[in-house]
């Protein structure tokens, strides 16, 4: 069973928005994105492999809602396949060629403030307190 570190009530905090009505879903594919950015990171957990320190809590929470946020706002689907496409409209907006550096496949493209929430609590690897 994944482990998912927010719920719909967290991310709707997060964001001031209503949680959208595919909360779950995203946010289990924001934890799996969480997960891969912390392989090698150190935390105590119970027996179904959820973090029991508050503060580690918290911050796995707030990654989570941080990167479906991000997610969100770069028009992912949780898929990864934003950024692939070669042109975008909107109406009378049209963008084109817009193409993301190719990433290796296990790369996770980790939202900014999920990335802080992580560095803060000491969990990213390579930080040790």
């Amino acid at each position: 069973m994944p482990r998912i570190y927010a719920t719909p009530e967290q991310l709707a905090a997060w964001t001031g928005e209503p949680a959208p009505a595919d909360a779950e879903r995203r946010l289990a594919r924001a934890s799996s994105d969480i997960d891969a950015a912390l392989l090698c990171a150190f935390y105590d957990t119970n027996s179904a492999g959820l973090p029991t320190e508050p503060h580690v809590v918290q911050a796995l929470a707030d990654a989570t809602c941080a990167q479906v946020e991000y997610q969100e706002a770069t028009g992912d689907d949780g898929t990864g396949a934003s950024g692939t496409w070669g042109s975008v409209a909107i109406g009378p907006v049209s963008l084109g060629d817009r193409r993301d550096n190719p990433r290796a496949p296990g790369d996770v493209d980790l939202a900014p403030r999920a990335h802080r929430a992580l560095m803060l609590a000491g969990l990213l690897p390579g930080v040790i307190f």
